[in-house]
């Protein structure tokens, strides 16, 4: 069993940097994927980021390719979000999650073990 916990979520202003973290308790197989999905307002929950946990292999989705940067800390059971230059339509709740897969899924089904969300707001 794995619990996930997000932080470092605000309120930043557009073009602004967040970083966000996802502590994870028990433990993290060399084959599971960790990854990062959103959720803004009236909007599903859609994929933004997922690593591999033993080769740290990263997938992004394309709204996010070269201005977010997936990462992890095997000592820390810890992966974290870098956000750089953030947008208004990036405004939603992040969540962490856990796949058991030995693949990439980008759905957000294939996660089993889901952290609780931090916020993240871009104003103007």
């Amino acid at each position: 069993q794995v619990q996930l916990a997000e932080s470092g979520g605000g309120l930043v202003q557009a073009g602004a940097s967040l970083r966000l973290s996802c502590k994870a308790s028990g433990t993290i197989y060399s084959n599971d994927f960790v990854g990062w999905f959103r959720q803004g307002p009236g909007k599903e929950r859609e994929f933004v980021a997922a690593i591999n946990w033993r080769l740290a292999k990263t997938f992004y989705a394309d709204s996010v390719k070269g201005r977010f940067t997936i990462s992890r800390d095997a000592a820390e059971n810890t992966v974290y979000l870098q956000m750089n230059n953030l947008k208004l339509e990036d405004t939603a709740v992040y969540f962490c999650a856990l796949s058991k897969s030995d693949y990439i899924d980008y759905r957000s089904s294939q996660y089993a073990y889901w952290g609780q969300g931090t916020q993240v707001t871009v104003s103007s």
